[in-house]
């Protein structure tokens, strides 16, 4: 079971919500429904059982966009119950479900299923069933963004097939255990296609069956692995391999891509060992050695399935080409290539135990991209970077969602988080303590899911003082610290506005050229004094904040 359960895992918490745009991944919702607790919360029918194993074979008929398969579950019984939860959504649907050699009764509602066992649930016991379903699964309109299977052809006419799923959830095509908190601790994918297409899956090939017409691909994932992870990708695929000398050791790369971008491919995916130098010295070690790293073209922009990222940037620098921060640095990478493998330390390591904190797998994930130009190309690389992306923050809605209903947070988890590690990288003021906090998060929630809470205290305890302020400031609000100040009298006179009473921190400024720390408070002003004549003030822009000279 990959959970680290509190008691506090949904904490209620005050949002301040300032009018504004709506974010890119997730509209804002004035109430919720029962469909949004049982897809969110953390019913009865999930919590008395713990996710060991799921066995998922799924048969692909591509002529019909239709799936069918079956799931084995595998479980550890916590407590007494004997109603189960799964998942599934319509027009997918389940045929039956059977433990124990017998079809057990199901009610639905919605895309909960509430299977009633048979046989008698005793505590600490291991125990399995087996739901067998079938359908035609939901289309990918926008993928990543919009999920569900995509359906698509290559340039030569050859089927190209992709599931894609993290906001609409892995029910979308497969039933199980749809809730982040419970993870299994292993899982074989079973895939079966037609002739004489590829289906690559997360973790390691076991075998393959051939049959007269298809064969099926068999992926064994030896860690533990979210359910939004799990993939399927079907196409003309061709490999080629390299072996990575990682701080573990021997690591196996894999490279799946259509045939006809071979040669694309093994020039643009130089950046994956790039990538992993970076990584490994800011993060730690690879979290998935045993299940090795592959990158699998898709029919796609690309996203973050664990051991089996997908890449569908057009074998280019940037994002789609073009330079997201506006200042160079950001054509000195592929973008997919870095950002959605900067996810398996962030969101496939450590993983939220609730939508509503999101942040932990994009803030992270996306300043890891400034991580990498730091690594390779030098610091100001990466500050310029992190600074240039702050004209698409929007400040519309807090950064942390709801809890217990699946809803995220603004869209701002990615440059407005990016930029708060950032500032909170300056407030530790040495890099390789700052180093050190990324590398311990990696180990202390190694295959763990989390709170925010628990983030944010891990975090507070390496810096040695209370971030409260700071986090309530960045996550939980949207109004932008302005650091107040004015020269009076050879004084230099200022003060955090437009933050919470609890946002003290201290920042850097320059006076004369000369760095300087000050620390403003939020409810009253104090002074630097004896400044020298016509002083000139500047403030750090490393730190993500606004700025009010009241001189001028």
């Amino acid at each position: 079971m990959k959970n680290l359960f509190r008691k506090t895992l949904f904490p209620v918490l005050s949002f301040i919500i300032l009018s504004g745009t709506i974010s890119l991944k997730a509209q804002d919702k004035e109430s919720f429904t029962r469909a949004d607790s049982l897809k969110g919360g953390l019913t009865a029918e999930r919590t008395w059982w713990d996710l060991t194993y799921y066995h998922l074979e799924v048969a692909v008929d591509i002529d019909n966009k239709s799936l069918s398969g079956k799931n084995e579950i595998h479980y550890t019984v916590l407590d007494k119950n004997n109603i189960m939860q799964l998942d599934l959504q319509q027009p997918m649907k389940i045929d039956k479900v059977i433990q124990g050699g017998k079809e057990l009764k199901f009610e639905s509602e919605g895309a909960a299923h509430f299977i009633k066992l048979n046989e008698q649930q005793s505590i600490n016991e291991n125990n399995k069933l087996t739901i067998y379903f079938s359908g035609t699964p939901i289309e990918a309109k926008n993928p990543p963004w919009d999920g569900g299977i995509t359906w698509k052809e290559d340039k030569n006419g050859k089927p190209f097939v992709a599931s894609s799923n993290q906001g609409i959830g892995a029910s979308v095509w497969w039933p199980c255990k749809e809730h982040p908190y419970d993870e299994p601790d292993s899982m074989l994918i079973s895939v079966n296609v037609p002739k004489p297409l590829i289906n690559v899956s997360n973790g390691r090939l076991r075998n393959v069956e051939e049959y007269e017409t298809t064969h099926t691909y068999h992926w064994f994932v030896s860690n533990p692995i979210n359910n939004y992870g799990v993939n399927i990708n079907i196409g003309d695929y061709v490999n080629f391999k390299e072996v990575y000398d990682g701080e573990k050791g021997p690591l196996d790369c894999s490279y799946w891509v259509l045939s006809y971008n071979l040669e694309k491919a093994k020039k643009q995916f130089k950046d994956v060992p790039k990538m992993l130098k970076a990584f490994e010295y800011w993060f730690g070690p690879y979290p998935f050695y045993e299940d090795g790293y592959k990158l699998v073209e898709a029919p796609y922009l690309g996203m973050e399935h664990q051991s089996s990222v997908t890449y569908g940037n057009g074998y280019q620098n940037g994002y789609k080409g073009r330079d997201l921060s506006q200042t160079g640095w950001g054509m000195k990478f592929d973008f997919i290539i870095i950002h959605e493998s900067g996810h398996e330390w962030f969101a496939n390591n450590i993983t939220y135990n609730d939508v509503a904190d999101m942040w932990i797998h994009e803030s992270f994930t996306h300043y890891s991209e400034t991580l990498f130009l730091d690594y390779h190309y030098g610091t100001e690389a990466g500050n310029a970077y992190i600074q240039g992306v702050r004209s698409s923050i929007q400040n519309d809605r807090p950064i942390i969602g709801k809890y217990g209903v699946s809803y995220e947070g603004s869209g701002d988890m990615y440059y407005k988080g990016g930029n708060m590690l950032h500032t909170l990288r300056q407030l530790f003021d040495d890099d390789e303590k700052w180093r050190t906090l990324l590398r311990d998060l990696n180990e202390e929630f190694y295959h763990q899911t989390v709170s925010s809470e628990q983030v944010e205290d891990f975090i507070e305890k390496s810096y040695g003082q209370s971030l409260q302020g700071f986090f309530d400031q960045y996550l939980r609000d949207t109004r932008i610290p302005t650091l107040t100040y004015r020269i009076l009298n050879n004084n230099l006179l200022f003060k955090w506005e437009n933050t919470n009473d609890l946002f003290n921190i201290p920042i850097k400024i320059y006076i004369n050229g000369e760095p300087e720390w000050i620390q403003p408070s939020p409810t009253q002003y104090k002074s630097l004094e004896n400044l020298p004549e016509n002083v000139e003030i500047s403030v750090d822009p490393n730190f993500y904040v606004a700025k009010f000279n009241l001189t001028e």
